[in-house]
């Protein structure tokens, strides 16, 4: 399962935009009497997590209902009949991006489940690494799957376990799954909520009115109207009940390790993670950058729409005026026809535009948050000189990306990582600009101030450094320099 993720780049339609996609994102809510509805309504809120299906299961008196379907929310959702369907005080919703598992409905989530301790409604975030071995164990022993989504290796283990407690063999089960995850599973009466032990994925924890919510960002709880909490801890599992909150810890102590792509990308800007606002932190990644790789020019502008405030942070700091110099269309969906070779080069004009009154005559500097391929940065700097554009100097707000990600990050081998193959100079020249520089890996965890080190982070695609074990052979995704 997991080895068939690291390919997905070079698999999609849509190669306009070379970015590490999006892992999921997760919602539940305990305790609300319109408890889907909320839940429709913050999955709005973390559709940039993943556009490939969407999902939501609720439970009411025993009774486990549920709606699943292909494509951003309003297309998986239909209109109210469908939410009003899903009756009950607590529910679970999802929002997916396929890193392990193909793109079909059998592996959109929540998965749900029955067995002899009720109802099971499963929504995941993340990738378990070893989850390939569990699911070759599990079948060895009778399991039957319906599914290529490794949520469902973690069904097998729950309905398996021999403890009259659910909440026992939950705890059990999870002991057994490495990897990165932020796991909702909603029971008959409970709502169970857990973080992996090294925090690689966020999760939090709010109030609306008398009810619990739990989501992978805080941006869900500001859409519904609720009240952060707190962060949940790295091997933290919550129960909420009618009895109301417990919490407890599973798996041994380790570090934490938040994957810093969460600040750099993934995360919307107005969330909070870990104690960090995003917009904040890219800021002062900006500021940072221009502190380490200033640039003779006249203008900055950011990449939409994850750039924009690391390009801020930069115009504040040189002192260069910050424009935006980049529109985005944002009514193309992920995929569109591209029927020769010929109309897909043109593909990045219909999601990108250069803004000619503001880049003509002008050098600029173009602000961007990674560099997977190269081919989005070459395709961009092209549209600024064609646009007028005197001298395009790139700046990335990160470290070169050099290795693959094992953790819910849909990432590709290292020959796909221009980075792995080609020095910063190599790569200035493939993609046309006139300067290119990167962010220091050092300076950008000191944007987190003097106690967040690397110990608090996982750096591992950019370096290769995995804070877990890896289930299987590297070699194949990983190239030796």
């Amino acid at each position: 399962m997991q080895g068939q993720s690291n390919s997905r780049i070079a698999e999609h339609d849509d190669e306009i935009f070379d970015k590490w996609h999006e892992e999921c994102g997760v919602f539940a809510i305990f305790g609300h009497p319109e408890a889907a509805h909320v839940t429709y309504y913050a999955l709005y809120a973390l559709q940039h997590r993943g556009q490939e299906s969407a999902g939501i299961a609720s439970i009411d008196g025993g009774k486990l209902y549920h709606h699943r379907g292909m494509g951003l929310i309003s297309e998986a959702f239909h209109g109210e009949e469908q939410i009003r369907k899903l009756k009950g005080h607590a529910a679970v919703g999802h929002v997916r991006y396929s890193t392990t598992g193909s793109s079909e409905i059998a592996n959109a989530q929540p998965l749900v489940f029955g067995f002899r301790q009720g109802n099971l409604a499963l929504a995941h975030n993340g990738n378990l690494i070893n989850a390939q071995q569990l699911h070759d164990l599990l079948e060895r022993q009778g399991s039957i799957f319906q599914s290529t989504s490794d949520t469902e290796v973690v069904a097998h283990l729950i309905a398996r376990s021999h403890y009259d407690s659910i909440v026992e063999n939950i705890r059990q089960s999870m002991s057994m799954v490495k990897g990165a995850y932020a796991f909702c599973i909603l029971t008959d009466d409970k709502l169970v909520a857990l973080r992996d032990p090294l925090g690689l994925r966020p999760m939090a924890l709010g109030r609306l009115g008398d009810a619990y919510v739990v989501a992978s960002e805080t941006c869900a709880f500001d859409t519904v109207g609720a009240e952060f909490i707190r962060d949940i801890e790295p091997g933290e599992m919550i129960v909420i009940d009618a009895n109301g909150l417990q919490s407890s810890f599973f798996g041994g102590k380790t570090r934490k390790a938040l994957c810093t792509f969460e600040y750099i990308y993934f995360a919307r800007p107005d969330s909070d993670i870990d104690g960090y606002n995003v917009h904040a932190i890219r800021k002062k990644f900006g500021k940072l950058l221009a502190q380490e790789h200033p640039a003779d020019a006249d203008v900055v502008i950011g990449v939409p729409d994850s750039s924009i405030s690391a390009a801020i942070g930069y115009a504040e700091e040189s002192g260069i005026p910050y424009e935006i110099g980049l529109i985005k269309n944002k009514y193309i969906g992920r995929t569109f026809i591209q029927p020769s070779q010929e109309l897909r080069s043109l593909g990045v004009r219909l999601k990108l535009n250069a803004v000619r009154a503001i880049v003509e005559g002008k050098r600029v500097v173009m602000v961007d948050d990674s560099i997977v391929r190269g081919t989005t940065s070459g395709r961009l700097v092209k549209l600024l000189r064609d646009a007028g554009a005197v001298e395009v100097h790139v700046r990335i707000s990160s470290p070169p990306v050099t290795h693959p990600c094992f953790y819910g990050i849909d990432t590709s081998t290292s020959g796909e990582l221009i980075a792995a193959t080609k020095t910063i100079p190599e790569i200035c020249e493939f993609i046309g600009a006139d300067s290119l520089e990167f962010l220091r890996l050092d300076t950008l965890l000191g944007a987190f101030g003097e106690s967040a080190g690397e110990n608090n982070y996982c750096n591992a695609c950019f370096h290769g450094q995995y804070p877990t074990e890896v289930y299987e052979d590297t070699s194949k995704y990983v190239l030796e320099r």
